[in-house]
């Protein structure tokens, strides 16, 4: 998988990795995290799937993985302003698990960071290698 951003390569980390998973191999709980707002969509040959993570850095703030056809992003926005200050702004971990169609093709990601908008754009299999029927031999 490959990720751009306008700034440094994140550094990319999979749900497994991450404490607070189901999948986790760290057995504590983490703190509690927001879920990211999504949209997700068929873009011709691709999905596209667009995260709403605002004022954060890319290149240490988020990661990207796809594992067991999700793809699973986390950020992290720190509070910076001065102590007592007024915010409704929401800090702390945010993720988003999202369940990829079937024909995505897992070697073929890649994802984006303007604006506060993350867009990953997850390749589909073309329609002649993804039979509507296989016949599987059974055995015996």
């Amino acid at each position: 998988m490959s990720m751009t951003t306008d700034s440094a390569s994140a550094t990319n980390t999979c749900i497994s990795d991450w404490a607070g998973s189901p999948l986790s191999t760290v057995h504590h709980v983490a703190a509690r995290s927001w879920p990211i707002p999504v949209e997700e969509y068929p873009d011709g040959r691709s999905y596209l799937v667009r995260f709403e993570v605002p004022g954060i850095d890319p290149a240490t703030d988020l990661a990207v993985c796809v594992e067991a056809g999700t793809l699973v992003v986390q950020a992290q926005r720190t509070d910076s302003a001065p102590e007592g200050h007024q915010s409704e702004f929401r800090y702390g971990r945010f993720a988003r698990h999202v369940r990829l169609p079937g024909g995505a093709d897992v070697r073929d990601v890649s994802a984006t960071y303007r604006n506060g908008i993350l867009t990953v754009r997850v390749g589909m299999a073309p329609e002649h290698q993804q039979p509507a029927r296989v016949d599987v031999e059974i055995q015996q």
